[in-house]
């Protein structure tokens, strides 16, 4: 637990956390359609009212982990360093979420990450849910770039890129913990591909792909 919490915000965070974990159990063995949210509240010993304190609907018990990193880019790019690029700014960030196992790069092997990762897959609401938070981490990446000077149409192109490449290394980050593999297993690839990833970004495409 964080020092310095009080002991209602620590159980807060715990009965949060349950109702994931029981949220996750649930959708994983019967199907996200097939459970109500009376029976999640049922299995985290809360009442129904409980559920909708911590979480606005249905779909934000599986999606809300994921949603709280919307701001994430544009904020490693809006609080870069002088002289660091929007590129070095997000190769940092990355690699230390490697660093760390952190899930909002694909990295956490934990029953309850993995089952998140297949009920999205498996779900078309939640899939479609998951596609409008991509569009909308592009948004506010895109905002940051203009008001950083840069022409709007510009800022479109390399959020894109930016955007494109980290979801790239996400999702193969996932490919492989769906497989079966575990998050320590994969970590030393997964740096490796991160850098010729941003290296490409940085250097530009080139002379790459070159037919001889």
């Amino acid at each position: 637990m964080i020092e310095g919490m009080s002991l209602r915000e620590r159980k807060k965070i715990q009965t949060r956390s349950r109702l994931l974990a029981e949220a996750t159990r649930l959708f994983t063995e019967r199907g996200f359609d097939q459970v109500s949210v009376a029976e999640v509240a049922e299995a985290a010993d809360v009442s129904k009212m409980t559920v909708f304190n911590y979480f606005d609907s249905k779909e934000d018990l599986v999606l809300a982990p994921m949603e709280e990193h919307i701001g994430d880019v544009a904020q490693v790019v809006g609080d870069r360093a002088p002289g660091e690029s929007a590129v070095a700014g997000m190769r940092r960030q990355f690699l230390a979420a490697i660093e760390r196992r952190d899930p909002a790069v694909g990295m956490s092997d934990s029953p309850v990450a993995l089952g998140l990762l297949r009920l999205i897959q498996q779900t078309p609401a939640l899939l479609t849910r998951a596609h409008a938070f991509f569009a909308r981490t592009d948004e506010l990446l895109i905002d940051v770039l203009v008001e950083d000077g840069e022409d709007p149409a510009v800022a479109r192109i390399v959020a894109a890129q930016l955007i494109g490449t980290r979801n790239t290394l996400i999702t193969e980050n996932h490919r492989r913990l769906l497989a079966g593999e575990s998050a320590e297993a994969i970590a030393s690839d997964a740096v490796a591909l991160a850098e010729r990833a941003f290296d490409l970004l940085e250097k530009g495409l080139g002379d790459f792909a070159t037919r001889a």
